[in-house]
């Protein structure tokens, strides 16, 4: 597959744009509206890895575990260069490489095949481990889950893992659009704070408060934080 076509947009005005080139029997609109602006800010300000270094062992690694309705994920890859935007009309039809879940053996710039619930985090905390394991201590992993995959046991056995072990490397971002079935007493920033984590609460629309947030320091934890969103755009 060709990745490389005209140049990148590189401007969020433009992300309405490209994920209206997407069409087909999309059910999950406004968990890839939540998204959108995080991850223009991660990709756009604060990952380093871009098309050129998306095999470089000392690039940061992004996991999108929140993977159903990743119509705003495909968009930034494109507006960065990771595939062409003409890829994105196709988006989800027979023979298409952006299916409604990222497969990372189809879309360049996928750390992983995402969409079921609670996989993310786990991965994220053994990635940070197999780096270490390599002594590669620089890199950092990123990853971005819903607040309904807090329902999960397997994310509390990560975060519960995580804060003790003092995975510096580890960001984990949560879309919080009120969309989880159980309520967690003191709220989502509470349950990773009793963990160890370094966490911040922010407005998930404001992008100078999500990059203060992601570009904080967070010495000997790992580090959380809750992007509350309405999901509508």
């Amino acid at each position: 597959m060709t990745n490389t076509t005209a140049a990148p947009t590189r401007d969020h005005h433009d992300m309405y744009r490209l994920m209206s080139l997407m069409s087909g029997a999309e059910k999950h609109g406004p968990a890839a509206t939540s998204t959108l602006d995080v991850l223009w800010v991660l990709y756009d300000r604060v990952l380093r890895v871009t098309p050129d270094t998306v095999d470089a062992p000392d690039r940061d690694r992004f996991l999108l575990s929140k993977g159903h309705g990743p119509m705003a994920y495909y968009a930034v890859l494109a507006a960065h260069g990771f595939f062409g935007e003409e890829l994105l009309p196709g988006f989800g039809s027979y023979g298409s490489p952006l299916g409604h879940h990222p497969d990372r053996t189809l879309v360049p710039g996928a750390e992983i095949g995402s969409g079921s619930l609670g996989h993310g985090l786990p991965l994220a905390v053994g990635s940070v481990l197999g780096l270490r394991a390599q002594g590669l201590t620089d890199p950092r992993v990123w990853v971005l889950i819903g607040d309904a995959e807090l329902d999960e046991g397997s994310n509390h056995e990560a975060l519960a893992y995580a804060g003790p072990a003092g995975l510096e490397q580890l960001h984990t971002v949560v879309i919080d659009n009120a969309s989880a079935s159980y309520a967690r007493p003191g709220g989502i920033a509470a349950r990773f704070e009793a963990a160890g984590w370094s966490v911040a609460s922010v407005d998930g629309r404001d992008h100078e408060a999500l990059y203060a947030a992601f570009t904080a320091p967070h010495p000997g934890r790992p580090r959380a934080v809750v992007a509350q969103v309405d999901p509508k755009p």
